[in-house]
């Protein structure tokens, strides 16, 4: 476990792919989606320099995120996302890693999107996330 990672911590499980005759694949998700549009900071775990993404939609286990860096599938990143709620601004910060890439979206654009899956999250930082969750899905 990374040193900076409190033992308070909540491990997130994560939604099963299942494959069915060789040509699709059909995801059965754990946690809905929610459509949102947050900033975002992040580093690499072993790295010291902050950039800055956006989150495009979010759920209990992950996110779905546009960040201006290439990055390999397995990177994992410390994350804060920036969010208003009630008249508070608050930060969710959390472990994550690159579970998906499509970095042909927006090359052009130095954007990529990237699905991020929650390794480690402290659970006040879970509870913000429900409570946004909850706010989004009225």
């Amino acid at each position: 476990m990374h040193p900076n990672v409190n033992m308070n911590k909540i491990i997130i499980d994560h939604p099963t792919t299942e494959r069915r005759m060789g040509v699709f694949t059909i995801e059965k998700r754990k946690y809905p989606r929610y459509n949102v549009e947050l900033p975002l900071d992040y580093s690499r775990i072993e790295g010291k320099e902050t950039y800055g993404g956006i989150v495009s939609n979010a759920s209990e286990g992950g996110l779905l995120v546009y960040l201006p860096q290439r990055m390999e599938i397995g990177a994992v990143l410390k994350i804060e996302i920036f969010c208003i709620q009630g008249l508070e601004l608050n930060m969710i910060k959390a472990i994550a890693k690159v579970a998906w890439a499509n970095l042909a979206t927006k090359e052009s654009f130095n954007e990529y999107q990237y699905g991020l899956q929650f390794l480690y999250i402290e659970e006040k930082d879970f509870d913000r996330l429900l409570n946004l969750l909850k706010e989004i899905g009225k």
